[in-house]
């Protein structure tokens, strides 16, 4: 069978981008081409036929960059190289190409706020000393105090841990997250052109759309002046003069046909939408959403929240359920507490994983319902639970900054496994994985789930082709039906409907002809049990 072709997906628009199925990569733990212990991009070239069989329109990559690593990537050195333990630009040119000829758009992941320490921008701006030109791509001050030993203000971290370092000649540079991650000065015309050209080099090679990181951080108060709670605007998020930062971007991507979306967390609905005016940003993360807990009346608050959030913008919304760097979604449904903070992560967090299975099974088919395009995380679609990391193991910096107390992301972030039988679950043929898989992780492997027809993964196939062939699925209008307390109904077009039972007892289903997709079985009675989803045809 032909493949399809992007942006003409039966029952989307032509925007494909308004209601497309995106599959996040985390190269380092996708698949391991060379046995060396690293995911790679030949190991995800050599996937692409199960991400187009999954029936995804685009993968995104957390950053595949020379970095060191101090972020998992996230600490750029280098945007116009690959690094060597992911391949090359070459491979990851001919990874773009093959994932096109599939009907897969590639989205590449931006990351404005900070570069490594290890860039050839900071390395300068350290040899060249205070004062200098090449200090001012930063954030380089003096300190406070008698002798500068105290630092210049006392922004609070998006990790744990300070915001300043000092360096060698006295003086202190600003990092919102690791000491290894210095964040850039985006009052300097040369920042924004660097950014710019680096944009053209990678819709020049066929990317379809960018991922900005951290959307809301890059420009700050001029003169960093200390955190004071409540006070407008902040010093450091969501300043107005981001938005003509985006618009330049914008007019970047129009040129190549290209599409944003921002990693975007802000509690005011009017500010995060203008984020989405029709010249910025095509569409931003719905993290109210993946953070909220299995309760019907939130989520649908979250919902509703959400698509008025961008009705007076036009944008679609997006949904996700889990990230690399959130707590997987069944071991999260199956704890007491089935929201997400970061704030209260920790170690030893008991998870009933059948319970947490059965409703990631039912978000899978409630989000997939949803008006607007959706992103899926790696493993979600094997229902892969969250690991816990050995602590000798563990390397997410979140962890060694929060002092020991924070697991970390790396739970969420261990090697896939692909065949049950082969060495690391098939992830690769020589070496341990850079993370440990658990015991039992050949369980969840993609071949034995795939001669399955009750598994996670042909549960994920079969709504993912449900939805990119239905004209009433993907972005489009949504509409709330009446029903019981606990149970979420609405129709997606005059013959679709999906019903989600989050109650304790069973619910009568609607009347309908043909029972499309379900989560779980109906009882003998045909009611639709607690904690599962189905599709009904009207």
């Amino acid at each position: 069978m032909a493949a399809p072709q992007p942006g003409k997906t039966p029952g989307h628009t032509d925007d494909w981008w308004r209601g497309a199925a995106i599959y996040q990569v985390y190269p380092r733990s996708f698949a391991d081409g060379d046995g060396d212990g690293t995911g790679d991009l030949a190991g995800v070239r050599s996937r692409l036929p199960y991400l187009a069989e999954l029936g995804v329109d685009a993968i995104w990559f957390t950053p595949w960059y020379l970095s060191p690593l101090a972020d998992g990537g996230y600490d750029v050195a280098d945007y116009r190289t690959i690094d060597p333990a992911f391949g090359d630009l070459g491979e990851a040119e001919r990874l773009i190409t093959e994932a096109r000829g599939l009907g897969i758009r590639t989205i590449v992941d931006i990351v404005p706020n900070h570069v490594s320490d290890q860039h050839p921008w900071f390395r300068a701006a350290l040899a060249a000393g205070p004062g200098s030109p090449e200090r001012k791509l930063f954030h380089f001050r003096p300190g406070r105090g008698e002798h500068g030993e105290l630092p210049p203000n006392d922004w609070p971290s998006q990790f744990s841990g300070r915001t300043w370092t000092r360096v060698e000649d006295g003086e202190w540079y600003l990092h919102l997250f690791t000491p290894e991650q210095p964040d850039l000065n985006w009052a300097h015309p040369a920042v924004r052109e660097e950014h710019e050209e680096v944009l053209r080099f990678w819709f020049e090679r066929g990317v379809a759309g960018v991922r900005i990181d951290s959307a809301a951080l890059p420009a700050k108060d001029p003169d960093l002046p200390d955190f004071v709670e409540g006070r407008d605007p902040h010093p450091y998020i969501d300043r107005d003069d981001l938005h003509e930062i985006y618009r330049s971007w914008r007019r970047i991507a129009d040129e190549y046909d290209g599409v944003f979306v921002g990693e975007v967390w802000l509690p005011d609905s009017e500010r995060f939408a203008r984020y989405l005016r029709p010249d910025e940003l095509h569409t931003a993360f719905n993290f109210s959403f993946l953070s909220c807990p299995w309760e019907a009346a939130r989520l649908r608050a979250a919902i509703d929240d959400t698509l008025a959030e961008h009705a007076p913008v036009g944008a679609p919304a997006t949904w996700v359920l889990c990230n690399h760097d959130v707590t997987r979604t069944v071991t999260r449904y199956g704890r007491q507490d089935t929201g997400f903070d970061f704030a209260t992560k920790a170690f030893g967090t008991p998870a009933d994983l059948r319970l947490g299975t059965r409703r990631a099974r039912a978000a899978a088919l409630l989000t997939l319902a949803l008006p607007g395009s959706v992103y899926l995380y790696q493993g979600e679609e094997l229902g892969l639970p969250e690991a816990e990391i050995p602590r000798d193991r563990i390397q997410d910096p979140m962890h060694f900054r929060s002092g020991g107390t924070d697991p970390g992301r790396d739970g969420c972030r261990v090697p896939l496994p692909w065949t049950a039988d082969a060495p690391y679950a098939g992830f690769g043929s020589r070496t341990a994985p850079w993370l440990p898989q658990p015991d039992g992780w050949p369980a969840y492997a993609a071949d034995r789930q795939a001669d399955d027809p009750d598994s996670m993964l042909n549960l994920y196939r079969a709504a993912l082709g449900l939805r990119r062939a239905d004209p009433a699925l993907g972005d489009g209008p949504l509409q709330w039906l009446p029903s019981c307390d606990g149970v979420l109904t609405f129709r997606r077009s005059p013959d679709l409907i999906c019903v989600a039972n989050l109650a304790d007892t069973p619910a009568a289903l609607p009347d309908h002809t043909e029972i499309l997709l379900a989560s779980g079985p109906l009882d003998t009675d045909g009611r639709l049990p607690s904690d599962t989803a189905v599709w009904l045809r009207t």
